[in-house]
Parts: C-alpha cells; sequence; structure tokens
C-alpha cells in the first residue's frame, strides 16, 4: 500500500513538471532529493534538503547543519544517520558521509552551460515537511569564487535549503541556498562547479565526525555588509529602493 501511495503521488506530482524535462527522469528524482533533520546543541531542529551526489553521500547547505549534534537523513518511512560531514562553509556547502544510504546518484552540469532564460526546475523539502518543485527560469548569473552564483525565480523557502537546482535533462547545476526578501525573481542557488571542486579535492575539506561548526565561520551571502559579494550588495540596494523601509531599519542593515 506504501509503495502504491508513493508512486501516485511521484505521478501526481511530475504532472506540473515543465513540459521540457523528461517526466520519467523527473520522477527518477524522487529518490535523490532528500529531507535533513538535524537536532540543534541549541535546541530544537534544523530542517532541509538534501542531494545524493555518490555512493553514501548526498550535499546539503551548511547553514542546515551549522549547529547540529546529529544529522538525520530522511526519506518516507526510511532514516539514516550521517557519520560525517566535509565542510566549505564560505560557499554553503556540507557534503555528508551517510553509512548504507539508498538513492539514486544525480549527474552533474557545469554553469558554463546555462544562460540567462533556460528553463530549470527547483526541488526540495519547503516547510520541511512534503517534497515540491517549482519550475521557472535563470534570472541571472553571478561570477563568485571561480563559478557563477545561480539567481531564478523558482519559489523556495525554509526547508528548501540544500535542495536541488535541476536543468532540463535532469542533471544538478546547483544547489538551493537562500532567497533575498521582497523580490520575485530573488531565489539563489550555488553552482554545482563548487561542489565538483570538492569531490575533486577532497584534502582541501577533509570529512570530520559530526558536530557544531565554528560559529563564526559565515557563508558568503551571510557575511557582514563590506564582505558580501558586489551582486548581492547592489540587488540589496536596489530591493531597498523598490521597498523603502523607515530610514534607521535601512541604515542598520546596510549604506544603501
Amino acid at each position: 500500500m506504501k509503495r502504491l501511495l508513493w508512486i501516485l503521488w511521484c505521478a501526481s506530482w511530475a504532472g506540473s513538471v515543465s513540459a521540457a524535462m523528461d517526466r520519467a527522469a523527473f520522477v527518477a528524482l524522487s529518490a535523490s532529493v532528500l529531507r535533513i533533520e538535524a537536532p540543534r546543541s541549541t535546541g530544537g531542529y534544523a530542517l532541509g534538503s538534501a542531494v545524493v551526489i555518490g555512493k553514501d553521500q548526498v550535499v546539503t547547505n551548511c547553514h542546515v547543519t551549522r549547529d547540529a549534534v546529529e544529522i538525520f537523513v530522511v526519506r518516507g518511512g526510511a532514516r539514516w544517520t550521517a557519520e560525517a560531514q566535509s565542510a566549505d562553509v564560505a560557499r554553503d556547502l556540507c557534503v555528508l558521509r551517510v553509512p548504507g544510504l539508498r538513492g539514486q546518484v544525480v549527474p552533474m552540469a557545469p554553469t558554463a552551460g546555462l544562460g540567462v532564460g533556460q528553463g530549470v526546475t527547483a526541488l526540495g523539502f519547503t516547510g520541511g515537511m512534503g517534497m515540491q518543485n517549482s519550475t521557472g527560469e535563470v534570472v541571472a548569473l553571478h561570477r563568485h569564487d571561480g563559478s557563477r552564483v545561480i539567481q531564478t525565480n523558482n519559489w523556495f523557502s525554509s526547508g528548501a535549503s540544500g535542495g536541488g537546482l535541476f536543468d532540463d535533462d535532469a542533471r544538478l547545476i546547483g544547489i538551493l541556498t537562500f532567497r533575498l526578501r521582497g523580490g520575485e525573481a530573488h531565489y539563489f542557488a550555488a553552482p554545482a562547479d563548487w561542489l565538483r571542486e570538492m569531490l575533486d579535492q577532497p584534502g582541501r575539506h577533509p570529512f570530520k565526525a559530526v558536530a557544531p561548526l565554528p560559529r563564526d565561520a559565515l557563508p558568503f551571502w551571510q557575511q557582514r555588509w563590506t564582505e558580501q559579494p558586489q551582486f548581492l550588495r547592489a540587488l540589496e540596494c536596489s530591493l531597498t529602493a523598490e521597498t523603502p523601509a523607515p530610514a534607521p531599519a535601512r541604515a542598520t542593515s546596510s549604506p544603501c
């Protein structure tokens, strides 16, 4: 019965996918995007998403696992425990080693082949519960740290962090990471290029036992205003201009 419900859910879910993506490939992705539950050292849980990228490995955002004392990877009724993580906090990418994990490894594609206006699909556990998909397109590509951060109009919210951004060939092109409030096309994904670097150069970010990450280490998009990438500062200023806030409120957040 559970298997039947899973098949029916996948079939109805696939009905909303972009016509450009093969439906069979789209349904297959449901076995590759998983949910993260991370009990915090300060109490409570952080909820997020993850993508299967190798044997016993998934990738998620470090801001999801930042305070974690344990990390669980969940799909339906199955639940696995991560034994270690490799953290590139500056780029907000954490690779988890999960013994016994069952999931379909997704292929990756570089951002070099992406263009503005290209159709993309975002998959993640928005709200921390059921998986949701959002179809949209690439709005902009922002050069940063050796690659291009992907800006789209694919809606996602809390819980989807660490989920996947896929092209119409069901290839992973980015990891859903953050959004800017106040805009309908201000959703951002860390490029798969960064993830490929982590996998190709494992010595740069060695696996360590799961434990809270250093509190003074922040992703590029959470840095102080003066240390954020230029494209982010420009976008935040443009949003501030479009939706004016009281002067004191703006002054404390940025010099816009």
